[in-house]
């Protein structure tokens, strides 16, 4: 009712499912399809790549009640020309067709921020300490005092495959690659008289 009250927009049919989706698109190859995400059968996510090639001069706008980023990026590399949740206003619903009608593409603000962190470069941590869990810290201070697998497992209550896993980990983490480097690592911070 919203879309058909306005005198840029005419709705050309409506599908309770992906399927009658692509069924629907491929017949009336629409400018832009609307598609929820959660649907009986075919959900939308599926249907995406599939309406891509079938309605292929279309702009999917995906609409949705999930407001988390990992829907949103998986929708936007399947295919998807913009992303608006259902607990949006009316009027941004309006203004997301028209965009992705226009060619432009559309993403809810509150989804905007994940989109540019992930384009950002990273801000380098203060310390590359900082970065490790508080067990990685543990097993690699207790690989710089020179104890082995078994004495720190023994030590941590955990399994020495566990303590090398952490270990290998935390190497990873600090761009370390033997444990002469550790130690000089483990120096240069002050680590030794940290408790295990």
């Amino acid at each position: 009712m919203l879309l058909d009250a306005q005198k840029d927009m005419t709705v050309l049919g409506e599908a309770g499912d992906g399927s009658e989706a692509m069924t629907l698109a491929s017949r009336l190859q629409p400018d832009v399809i609307l598609l929820d995400l959660s649907m009986p059968g075919l959900g939308g996510l599926d249907a995406l790549p599939v309406l891509r090639k079938i309605a292929p001069s279309a702009r999917i706008l995906v609409l949705t009640m999930h407001d988390d980023d990992s829907y949103l990026k998986q929708a936007l590399r399947s295919g998807a020309a913009g992303y608006v949740l259902k607990k949006a206003a009316d009027s941004e619903l309006l203004s997301a067709v028209r965009a992705v009608a226009k060619g432009e593409v559309y993403v809810h603000p509150s989804l905007t921020r994940a989109l540019v962190e992930e384009l950002l470069p990273e801000s380098p941590a203060a310390d590359p300490w900082d970065t490790l869990s508080e067990r990685e810290r543990e097993v690699l201070i207790g690989v710089a005092r020179g104890l082995t697998s078994a004495q720190i497992a023994e030590r941590l209550n955990l399994s020495p495959k566990t303590v090398e896993t952490y270990r290998a980990r935390g190497m990873e983490k600090l761009g370390l690659r033997s444990r002469a480097a550790l130690i000089q690592f483990a120096l240069a911070h002050h680590l030794l008289t940290d408790k295990l």
